[in-house]
C-alpha cells in the first residue's frame, strides 16, 4: 500500500466539536481515505475510514441523526488528521493498523491481542528440529499453526514427539551429544544426535511429520499400518511395536479433537454474543482438517454498538497482523464483509472468503461456537460482578472516595540478595491485567545482599519517574506494597525524591504485612499460615489496624498480594535458571559447541579453563593459538 499522504492538523481555540469539523470539510477531497478525531490533551478519540472522506466527515459536522456517544465524541473534538489512499480496501487496512496502535478511546478496540503459537518444522539444521514458536516467522523451516494456546501446542508436540521420533532439543545440545538423552529412553527421539537413525530415515520421519500436519493423517496411518503389517510377518516384533505405539500416537490426536468438520479444511470460525452492553467474539480455529483449539475475546467497544458493527471492526484488527484462511465463518455477517474479503485476500495474496452459514456442518461449527461465546461471556459478567462487589468493600475498609479502577501491587523475590527481581501486577474491576504486568531487574549494585527496602525503593523510583514522563499513561488510583511501616517509609521517600506528591495525583499507598498473635507463652510471633490470622494494614497518617480472618477485604488483599508474590517468585526463577544454564564461555566470540565441547572435556570445568595460561589452551585440538590468546583475555580483563 503506498497512500498519498496529506496531514491537516488545525488547532484553533476559536473552532472545535461541530464547527470544526465543518471548517474541515470545507478543504477535503472526494477520495477515499482515514481520518483521526483528537481530544483537548491531544488523546486520539476516534479513527475511521472512508469512501469519499469529504461526505463522511461532513455527515459529523450535521449533528443530525448521531446516538449519544456520537455527539458526545463531536463535542470533544478539538483537532483533526486524514491521510488519503488509493482505494477503499487500502483506507480498511490503514484504519485496522491505526486502531491497533492508538487504542482511541470511541472505536471497537480488541484488547487481547497476543500473538498465536505454531507448531515450527526447523530446517536450517541437518537434523530438522520440531519446536513451539511464536512471533516473527523468520527462522527458515515450515510452520503450522495457529493454535489456540500453548496448552494445545505442547499437547499436540508431546504426541507428535511419540509418533514421529523428531527431535526437540536445541542445535547446541544437539551438537554436545555423546550419548542418547532420557528422550530417546522413553521413545520420543530417534536419537540422530549420536546416529542411531541416519539421515535418510530421519529425513522419512520428518516428511511424515509435515504430510500428517498438513492434513494427510489417514494416509500416514494407512502407511504406517502396512509398515507394521509387513514387520509382523517377517517376525520383526520388536519394530512392529515401535509402529504400533505410533499409530496410537496418531489416533490419539484425531480423537481428542472436540470438532472435526470433513468438508471444513482450512477456516476460522467467528461467533459474538452481546448481553448488557458487553460482548464476547469467540474464534475457532481449523488447519488440516483438525480443530487447532478456540480462544474467548471480549472487546471494548459502546453499549449502543450492534454486534455486527462489533464483528466487523473486530475481524478487521484480529487479522491486521495474522495470516488469514481461505474461509471465515461469521455468526452474522459484517456490514462491510465484501470490502474486508477483498482486503484480506490482497493481504495474503490469495482468495479469502467470508460467509454466514445457513445449513449443514458450517452451521453447525458456528452454533457451536456461539454457544462457546455465550457460556464464556456469562462466566465473565459473573466474575466481574463478583471483582467490582469485592472493590467495593475494599473501598469501604480503606476510607476510598469510589471502588479503585487500578490497583498495583509491588513485591521483591530473591535468595540472599541473588537474582533480585521486582515485580508489579496489576487488578482493576475485571480482574488481573496480566498484559500488564512488569518486571524488574535491580541494577543497583551498591545495596547489600537481602536488602528488601533498598529493592523497593529502586522499584518505586524506576516505576514512577517513567510513568510521570508519559501524560497518556493509566495512574493506579491504589498502591499496594508487600511489607509494613518500613516498607510503607522508603516508598513515600522514594517518591518524595522525584518529586511525585501521591495525594495530588489521587494515588493511595499502602503496606499490607502479615498480622500477628499470642502463643501460649504469651509471646507476640508472625503467623506465616494465609488466613489464619489478620492481616495488618498500614497507611500514611494513620495507625496500622488489623482486619480479621473473616473479613471480605481481607480476602481480597490476600488475593492481591498472593498473585504479586507469585508473579515475583515466577520471575526470580526464570532469572535464576538463565543464570545456571549460562556458561562463561558463551561470552566469547569465536567459541561454538564444538571448541566449548573439547575445552570442557580437556579441562573438566569452565573455572579452570579459567584459570588456564594461553599455551595450555593452545593444547585443545580446535584451539589456535590467537583464540586461545582471546580465551585468555576474555577471563583476565579485569
Amino acid at each position: 500500500m503506498s497512500p498519498e499522504t496529506t496531514a491537516e492538523t488545525t488547532e484553533k481555540d476559536a473552532l472545535c466539536g461541530a464547527a470544526l469539523i465543518a471548517d474541515h470539510v470545507t478543504r477535503l477531497p472526494a477520495k477515499p481515505g482515514v481520518y483521526r478525531m483528537y481530544g483537548a490533551k491531544a488523546d486520539v478519540l476516534y479513527v475511521g475510514k472512508a469512501k469519499n472522506l469529504k461526505s463522511r466527515v461532513s455527515s459529523y459536522a450535521q449533528g443530525r441523526g448521531h446516538s449519544n456517544r456520537i455527539l458526545r465524541m463531536i463535542s470533544e473534538t478539538r483537532s483533526m488528521e486524514f491521510v488519503v489512499t488509493g482505494t477503499e480496501t487500502e483506507a480498511l487496512l490503514l484504519e485496522a493498523n491505526l486502531i491497533k496502535q492508538l487504542k482511541p478511546r470511541y472505536n471497537v478496540i480488541l484488547r487481547d491481542d497476543k500473538s498465536f503459537p505454531f507448531i515450527l518444522v526447523a530446517e536450517d539444521h541437518e537434523a530438522p528440529q520440531i519446536l513451539k514458536h511464536r512471533g516473527a516467522q523468520k527462522r527458515p523451516g515450515t510452520y503450522y499453526g495457529p493454535f489456540a494456546s500453548a496448552g494445545a501446542v505442547n499437547r499436540t508436540l508431546n504426541t507428535l514427539q511419540k509418533a514421529f521420533l523428531l527431535r526437540s532439543c536445541t542445535d547446541s545440545v544437539y551438537d554436545g551429544r555423546t550419548r542418547p538423552c532420557l528422550l530417546h529412553q522413553i521413545k520420543r527421539c530417534a536419537a540422530p544426535c549420536v546416529g542411531l537413525v541416519n539421515a535418510e530415515e530421519y529425513k522419512e520421519l520428518v516428511d511424515e511429520a509435515k504430510t500428517f500436519l498438513s492434513g494427510e493423517s489417514a494416509q500416514i496411518q494407512r502407511t504406517l499400518s502396512r509398515q507394521m503389517e509387513q514387520a509382523s510377518a517377517d517376525l520383526d516384533f520388536e519394530s512392529a511395536a515401535k509402529l504400533r505405539d505410533r499409530i496410537r500416537a496418531l489416533s490419539y490426536i484425531q480423537g481428542a479433537q472436540d470438532i472435526n468438520p470433513g468438508g471444513v479444511s482450512e477456516a476460522d470460525v467467528f461467533a459474538i454474543h452481546s448481553e448488557g452492553g458487553q460482548s464476547c467474539v469467540q474464534v475457532f480455529f481449523f488447519r488440516a482438517g483438525q480443530n487447532w483449539g478456540n480462544h474467548a475475546y471480549f472487546p471494548k467497544h459502546d453499549k449502543e454498538d450492534e454486534p455486527a458493527a462489533i464483528l466487523d471492526a473486530f475481524i478487521a484488527q484480529f487479522y491486521d497482523s495474522r495470516e488469514p484462511p481461505r474461509e471465515i465463518y461469521v455468526s452474522v455477517k459484517p456490514p462491510q464483509a465484501d470490502l474486508l474479503a477483498e482486503a484480506l485476500t490482497i493481504k495474503a495474496g490469495r482468495k479469502v472468503a467470508i460467509h454466514e452459514p445457513q445449513r449443514g456442518e458450517k452451521r453447525d461449527l458456528v452454533k457451536a461456537a456461539q454457544m462457546n461465546a455465550r457460556e464464556a461471556l456469562s462466566r465473565r459478567m459473573a466474575e466481574s460482578a463478583s471483582q467490582q462487589k469485592s472493590l467495593r468493600q475494599l473501598a469501604d475498609i480503606l476510607g476510598l472516595e469510589a471502588p479503585p479502577e487500578r490497583i498495583e501491587v509491588y513485591d521483591n523475590s530473591h535468595i540472599q540478595g541473588s537474582n533480585a527481581v521486582g515485580a508489579m501486577i496489576v487488578a482493576g474491576p475485571e480482574g488481573f491485567v496480566k498484559n500488564q504486568y512488569r518486571k524488574f531487574n535491580i541494577k543497583t549494585d551498591s545495596l547489600a545482599p537481602g536488602d528488601d527496602f533498598g529493592m523497593m525503593r529502586e522499584v518505586i523510583t524506576r516505576r514512577f519517574a517513567r510513568l510521570m514522563k508519559d501524560e497518556n499513561a493509566e495512574r493506579p488510583d491504589l498502591v499496594i506494597i508487600d511489607g509494613g511501616k518500613g516498607q510503607l517509609s522508603v516508598v513515600l521517600d522514594a517518591l518524595s525524591e522525584i518529586g511525585v506528591d501521591p495525594e495530588a495525583e489521587g494515588v493511595t499507598i499502602i503496606g499490607v504485612a502479615k498480622g500477628r498473635r499470642e502463643n501460649d507463652a504469651g509471646e507476640k510471633r508472625i503467623d506465616r499460615t494465609m488466613g489464619a490470622t489478620g492481616e495488618q494494614v498500614v497507611t500514611p497518617g494513620r495507625e496500622p489496624f488489623t482486619l480479621p480472618p473473616r473479613d471480605p477485604g481481607l480476602f481480597v488483599l490476600q488475593r492481591l498480594r498472593d498473585e504479586a508474590h507469585r508473579f515475583a517468585i515466577g520471575a526470580h526463577r526464570a532469572k535464576r535458571k538463565k543464570a545456571i544454564a549460562a556458561n562463561p564461555l558463551d561470552g566469547v566470540s569465536g567459541i561454538g559447541a564444538k571448541r566449548k565441547r573439547a575445552l570442557l572435556n580437556h579441562f573438566g570445568s569452565a573455572k579452570e579453563i579459567a584459570r588456564a595460561k594461553p599455551a595450555d589452551l593452545a593444547a585443545v585440538e580446535g584451539v589456535s593459538a590467537a583464540l586461545a590468546q582471546k580465551i585468555y583475555d576474555y577471563f583476565h580483563s579485569g
